[in-house]
């Protein structure tokens, strides 16, 4: 089966109206929060009596109160009902709160258009568990990363156009006319949409609803926790929209007082922020190769810890204090200093698209069906958290004096702290982005037929041993975490010692040379089989000296009689002559020839338990090394 690009899904009804009503849910959120800030800002809030320093934060807050109160009933209703069916109540929501909207408008009536507010982040309560679930129900395992990236960006986009919009809008003529107009509008052309995305049944119809938020929040999260790879992408997820909306909240004081810049200048960050994220979410998809590769996690962390310092160093540069009066976009994008500051914010919110997808996509694929959710409920109460904590942290900086680019210091130095605690917690992201920048670096994989290794269930992968990293690109070829087997002197190196460490790399020694560490090795395959893992192994037991095959040692046999299981033949095209082979001697004797070569493997028929034997195995891998399917 082909793999369909992630654009293509924007042509397909299985995606698309799900993708177009979550957009325009998204611009009204933003386009009446924006509305509201600049209205209380700008002479409503004096005019009614409360101070805009206090009933901004209040906005902010109120947007938020929901996804605390709600999260727990939207999960469960989530799980329990048609989730197409709810996508469209939700959206019914959304125009009754528009015409409200309207009228709070019409009526001068600050108090009306909070509660509107509130009512925007109820139904983004409720739709969040809904679209995040939809997805890997309508989507293929090799779509997901596709789909989410969409998502986000969609989401992103949302949000620049609707501030964007919110601004414009109040520079026209009976200006809140308009934006009444427009919300109501999108509301509607919303709704419409969500008729066309296809039913979405239920994960658990008999699942009893209970109403009251406190206990059940708390029932929800420890239920995240109970897998440890889930609660940890949660963790990691909500730590990016610390990150962001740190970011988001420092850009407009940063701009004014430390960078002498117009609020142009603010439009222009924030555009730029957002296109930085959608970009860095829709090339996930390309360096992923239409999986969840985890080791683009690691990777997003370090970028954004590397440009959040550097804005910090980049801060006096850009700075236009010379001039008389805050310059405009146009003058501080022309600078040397602005440019570097812009490229700086557009690759930290590219990699943290890059962070994000995978995360996301982990958490979909990796909870239950009937609890899918609730687990996202889960996700969002948790962000919602860590999002308060990130207007709490902004606020003790600044009223402690802190400036901007202080701020983004101490963001890039958290944001390591974090990064390196999640990845110590659950070291696969640390060895997939290992193994990624060997492939990316080194090596342009091609791969064919790996959709035969099946979902679950123990398999043994057996395949030629032409370079000692084999392992390690049979792991960056496999959607299934893969435990290889490695020849115990290599094992010792620097970077494969940490691998063994956390990895599950199983050493292995010839009889000669330790017959404690050859029946070690056969305990922890044995032990890998019976716990459902994927263990790969090299049956020549050596690395081929000139670039043909050995011939299969009994090994696999006595593998296979100890713990029966199906196998999965691959075979190495191209790895002949790179510089982990013994083409020219000692391995790691000499520097590389070349970089990025070209490397196919080649996966044949699973073989069934108790039909695979050494030989048999030997002529398949040949037969498939031969290029002969």
């Amino acid at each position: 089966m082909s793999e369909t690009n992630q654009f293509q899904l924007l042509r397909e009804r299985r995606f698309l109206p799900l993708f177009v009503t979550q957009f325009f849910g998204a611009f009204n959120d933003n386009l009446l929060k924006i509305v509201l800030v600049l209205l209380v800002t700008f002479g409503w809030g004096e005019k009614a009596g409360y101070d805009p320093a206090i009933l901004v934060p209040v906005c902010n807050g109120v947007l938020i109160l929901p996804f605390f109160l709600f999260s727990a009933t939207a999960g469960q209703l989530a799980d329990k009902f048609d989730k197409a069916w709810l996508v469209r109540r939700v959206k019914l929501v959304e125009i009754v709160a528009m015409a409200l909207a309207a009228l709070g408008f019409g009526l001068g009536s600050l108090e009306l258009l909070v509660a509107v507010l509130f009512l925007m982040g109820l139904q983004s309560t409720f739709f969040g568990p809904l679209k995040y679930s939809i997805l890997p129900g309508v989507l293929r395992e090799s779509e997901l990363v596709g789909g989410n990236a969409l998502i986000e960006t969609g989401t992103f986009l949302a949000v620049l156009a609707g501030t964007i919009a919110g601004g414009l809008l109040l520079e026209l003529d009976h200006a809140t006319t308009a934006v009444s107009a427009v919300l109501f509008a999108v509301a509607v052309v919303g709704w419409l949409t969500s008729r066309s995305i296809p039913d979405a049944a239920p994960g658990d119809p008999s699942l009893t609803v209970r109403l009251n938020p406190v206990p059940e929040t708390i029932k929800l999260v420890r239920f995240a926790k109970q897998d440890e790879t889930i609660f940890l992408s949660i963790m990691g997820n909500s730590w990016f929209w610390f990150y962001g909306a740190t970011i988001l909240t420092i850009l407009p004081t940063w701009a004014a007082h430390e960078l002498n810049a117009s609020e142009s200048v603010v439009t222009l960050f924030l555009t730029v922020f957002c296109l930085g994220i959608a970009g860095g979410s829709l090339f996930c998809e390309k360096l992923a190769h239409h999986r969840i590769e985890l080791g683009l996690v690691p990777l997003g962390s370090i970028g954004m810890t590397l440009f959040a310092g550097d804005l910090f160093f980049a801060t006096a540069g850009a700075a236009h204090h010379a001039a008389t009066a805050p310059v405009d976009w146009l003058t501080f994008a022309s600078s040397l200093g602005g440019v570097r500051v812009l490229v700086d914010l557009c690759a930290l919110s590219a990699f943290g698209g890059m962070y994000i997808v995978p995360l996301f996509a982990l958490i979909q694929e990796r909870a239950p069906v009937a609890h899918r959710s609730r687990v996202i409920a889960a996700n969002n109460i948790i962000n919602a958290a860590w999002m308060v904590a990130s207007a709490l942290l902004t606020a003790a900086l600044g009223a402690s004096g802190v400036s901007g680019a202080a701020t983004f210091l101490v963001l890039a130095v958290l944001n390591a702290v974090v990064s390196l605690y999640i990845y110590n917690m659950l070291p696969v992201f640390m060895i997939r982005f290992i193994v990624w920048t060997l492939i990316h670096t080194l090596y342009r994989l091609r791969t064919q037929g790996t959709d035969k290794l099946p979902d679950e269930g123990p398999v043994v992968i057996v395949a030629n041993h032409v370079t000692f990293v084999d392992g390690l690109i049979m792991s960056a070829a496999m959607r299934r975490h893969v435990r290889f087997v490695m020849d115990h002197n290599y094992a010792d190196l620097p970077v494969l010692r940490y691998l063994v460490d956390k990895g599950g790399i199983i050493p292995i020694a010839p009889k000669r040379e330790s017959e404690e560490v050859l029946e070690q090795a056969f305990d922890s395959i044995a032990e890998a089989l019976e716990n459902g893992e994927v263990v790969c192994i090299f049956p020549e037991g050596k690395l081929t000296a000139d670039g043909e095959m050995n011939d299969f040692r009994s090994g696999i046999d006595r593998i296979l009689a100890r713990t029966p299981a199906p196998v999965l033949p691959a075979a190495f095209h191209g790895l002949w002559g790179s510089f982990f082979s013994r083409d020219r001697g000692k391995v790691l004797g000499f520097l590389p020839k070349r970089f990025w070569s070209r490397i196919d493997l080649v996966v044949g028929d699973l073989v069934p338990v108790g039909q695979a034997e050494s030989k048999g195995l030997e002529d398949i891998v040949r037969t498939l090394r031969a290029g002969r399917t």
